[in-house]
């Protein structure tokens, strides 16, 4: 067993019958975990040389900011609309019942300059391929991506684009 299942909790039916809901905040509340997990989402991208680390809202925010610090890079939030003043750059995407937009600051990321993308989970793929694209469209160079969680049976790793850039998962269900 990955010493951090242990630490997420599954929530059957949630948030609708026939899903079972990964619920990290176990995680997050047990300090030494949390920073074993920190550890182990930073150690493929030991000596990457990532100057940005960019975190999905909203969970992605909590481990993207403590990976940047682990990392000694800076933290570039990517947000749903409405939160980020303008300039922004931004992205629709369709998730599996419906569609949404991700933003950024249009001067978030220097153009060249490496980054990682992380969030806590990896479904479908739709999020961290909008993701994926607005680092692009920032002119960032794109290093690779860390999840907590990666759900396999929903394909998202085949929608990030299989092996040209590399995906990291700590836990696979």
């Amino acid at each position: 067993m990955n010493p951090f299942e242990a630490l997420i909790r599954a929530v059957p039916d949630f948030p609708k019958p026939g899903v079972t809901f990964r619920d990290v905040t176990p995680l997050l509340a047990d300090a030494g975990g949390f920073a074993r997990c920190i550890d182990a989402l930073a150690e493929p991208w030991q000596g990457s040389q990532v100057q940005a680390v960019c975190g999905i809202e909203s969970r992605g925010f909590i481990f993207g900011a403590a990976l940047a610090q682990k990392l000694h890079a800076g933290f570039v939030p990517l947000r749903k609309p409405g939160k980020l003043p303008p300039p922004l750059v931004e992205v629709d995407y369709q998730l599996e019942y419906g569609s949404d937009r991700l933003q950024a600051r249009s001067d978030a990321l220097k153009p060249g300059e490496r980054t990682l993308i992380v969030d806590d989970v990896l479904a479908t793929g739709g999020t961290l391929a909008a993701a994926r694209q607005l680092v692009g469209m920032l002119g960032a160079e794109l290093v690779g991506a860390s999840v907590l969680i990666e759900l396999k049976a929903l394909q998202g790793r085949v929608r990030w684009g299989g092996d040209v850039v590399p995906l990291h998962s700590l836990l696979q269900y």
